[in-house]
C-alpha cells in the first residue's frame, strides 16, 4: 500500500449518541471536577500539615499529583470529543497524549512499588525506618520515578514519529501508540520489540519488588504481635486495593492492544479501556482519605472550619 502524509487521526470508537451527548458531557465533567477537588484537597492537606511530612504521606502526595497529571491528559480531550461531531485529533497532540497517558501509567506503577517497599521497611524494620527513609532518599526516589518514566515513554514517540502510515483511523476513544504502529506501511519490528521489552521489564521489576515486600510483611505479621498485624492491615489494605484496581484496568488495556478483542461488545471495550484512566484518579484519594485516620481527621477539620 502507498503511504500517505498523515496530519490528523480519526478516532473511530466513538458512536452517535444524539442528544445524550450533553448528558455524557455533564457526567464526565462532574467526574473530572471531583477528581481535581479530591486530589488537590489531599495534596494541600499533606503539604500544609507538618505532622504528615512522613515518607508514606510524601509518596501519597506524589501519587495524587500523578492522578491529576493523568486525568488532565485525558478528560479535557474527552470532553471536547463528546461534544464534537467529527472525532479527529492532530498528530502532534496525539503524540503528546500518548506520552502523558503512558508516563502516567509508569509513574503510577513505580509509585505503588516504592510505597510497598516503604511499608516493608516500616513494618519489618521499625527501629531502622527513619535511618533508611530519610527526606533526601525520598526526594531521590520520587525524582527517579518521574524522570525514568518520562524517559521510558519518550522512546515510543521517537520511534513512531518517522513511520510512514497507510491510514489514519484509530479504533479508540483516545490516542494509543500500538494502534498507530499497526497503521505503518514499513517494518515495525523495532517498535514491537521495544514495546514488549519496556512493558515486560516495567511490570516485572515492579511486581518482583511488590511480591518480595509483601511476602516479608506477611512473615512478620504471622510471627509478630497483634499490634504489628493491625498496623500492617491498616496501612497495607488501601495500598493493595489501589494496586489491584490499577492492575486490573491496565492488564485489560494491554490485552486489548495486543490481541483481537472484536468478540467483546464495543461499548464494553470502551468502558474497560477508560476504566484505568478514570477510576484510579478518583479511587485513590477516596480510598486513602477515608481509610487513613490522620488524613481523614485533618480533612474533616479543614472542611468544617471553612464552613
Amino acid at each position: 500500500m502507498n503511504s500517505t502524509e498523515v496530519s490528523y487521526f480519526t478516532l473511530a470508537a466513538y458512536f452517535h449518541t444524539g442528544v445524550f451527548k450533553y448528558l455524557f458531557f455533564m457526567i464526565v465533567m462532574f467526574l473530572y471536577l471531583l477528581i481535581i477537588c479530591a486530589n488537590v484537597l489531599l495534596i494541600v492537606v499533606i503539604c500544609l500539615n507538618r505532622s504528615l511530612h512522613e515518607p508514606m504521606y510524601l509518596f501519597l502526595c506524589s501519587l495524587f499529583v500523578n492522578e491529576l497529571y493523568g486525568s488532565t491528559g485525558l478528560f479535557p480531550f474527552l470532553l471536547v470529543q463528546i461534544l464534537s461531531d467529527i472525532h479527529t485529533v492532530s498528530v502532534p497532540f496525539c503524540f503528546l497524549q500518548i506520552f502523558c497517558l503512558y508516563s502516567y501509567a509508569c509513574i503510577e506503577f513505580f509509585n505503588l512499588a516504592i510505597m510497598s517497599y516503604d511499608r516493608y521497611l516500616a513494618i519489618c524494620y521499625p527501629l531502622q525506618y527513619n535511618i533508611h527513609m530519610t527526606h533526601s532518599r525520598i526526594t531521590v526516589l520520587i525524582a527517579l520515578t518521574w524522570s525514568y518514566a518520562s524517559i521510558l515513554c519518550m522512546a515510543p514517540i521517537a520511534l513512531i514519529a518517522p513511520l510512514q502510515l497507510c491510514g489514519n483511523i484509530l479504533n479508540k476513544v483516545y490516542c494509543d501508540n500500538y494502534y498507530i504502529v499497526k497503521l505503518a506501511c514499513v517494518n515495525t519490528t523495532v517498535n514491537n520489540i521495544y514495546g514488549l521489552v519496556a512493558t515486560s521489564l516495567t511490570i516485572l521489576c515492579a511486581v518482583i519488588l511488590i511480591l518480595y515486600t509483601y511476602i516479608k510483611i506477611l512473615k512478620v505479621c504471622f510471627s509478630g504481635c497483634k499490634q504489628t498485624r493491625q498496623k500492617a492491615i491498616s496501612t497495607c489494605t488501601p495500598h493493595l486495593a489501589s494496586l489491584l484496581n490499577f492492575s486490573f484496568g491496565a492488564f485489560f488495556e494491554i490485552l486489548q492492544s495486543r490481541f483481537d478483542m472484536s468478540n467483546i461488545p464495543n461499548k464494553l471495550r470502551i468502558f474497560l479501556s477508560l476504566y484505568w484512566l478514570t477510576c484510579q484518579p478518583l479511587f485513590n484519594p477516596l480510598l486513602y482519605g477515608l481509610n487513613m485516620s490522620s488524613i481523614r481527621v485533618i480533612c474533616k477539620n479543614l472542611i468544617f472550619a471553612s464552613t
